[in-house]
């Protein structure tokens, strides 16, 4: 997936710089989700839209904000915020700093919690006929071939004109 592809001039930089300048809490959940969930793939400061998603992980649509002293008194423009991200499809969890600093291992268990929840969501979705179907194995052999047998004498001849 591309991230920057329609993201204005001056994205990656500033991503790299929000990086960066990471505050502890912030590092110390990315290394637990990392630790905690190794088979999916966590980014830092990821751009979604105009704003950078302090955690995000595209296959569970979910992005992660590590709330601090910052965010008080914005809580309309992080409520703003947090509509524009979940209009892209992602669903927000925010911690506090303190939170993540004092109870890291239960803020990774409300995680797991909810990346649980989106998976019985996904089965209770399913509607009659849709979900997994029986796959059947196919040999090579009995597919149709297009190509005639290779020969023992190596590959046939180039027609004229389709040379190098």
């Amino acid at each position: 997936m591309r991230l920057y592809a329609k993201q204005p001039i001056g994205t990656v930089p500033r991503a790299r710089q929000l990086r960066r300048d990471a505050p502890e809490p912030e590092r110390r959940l990315l290394r637990g989700v990392r630790e905690a969930f190794p088979a999916l793939k966590w980014r830092h400061q990821a751009p979604v839209g105009p704003y950078f998603v302090d955690i995000l992980c595209f296959s569970e649509a979910l992005a992660i904000e590590v709330d601090g002293e910052t965010h008080a008194g914005a809580e309309r423009y992080d409520t703003a915020r947090t509509r524009f991200i979940e209009s892209e499809g992602y669903r927000v969890r925010r911690f506090w700093n303190n939170e993540v600093m004092e109870n890291l291992d239960g803020v990774v268990d409300t995680i797991a919690n909810s990346l649980s929840h989106r998976e019985r969501e996904g089965a209770a979705q399913r509607r009659k006929g849709e979900g997994r179907t029986h796959v059947r194995t196919v040999k090579a052999a009995d597919l149709p071939s297009a190509l005639p047998p290779p020969s023992a004498a190596g590959p046939s001849p180039l027609p004229k004109g389709e040379g190098l």
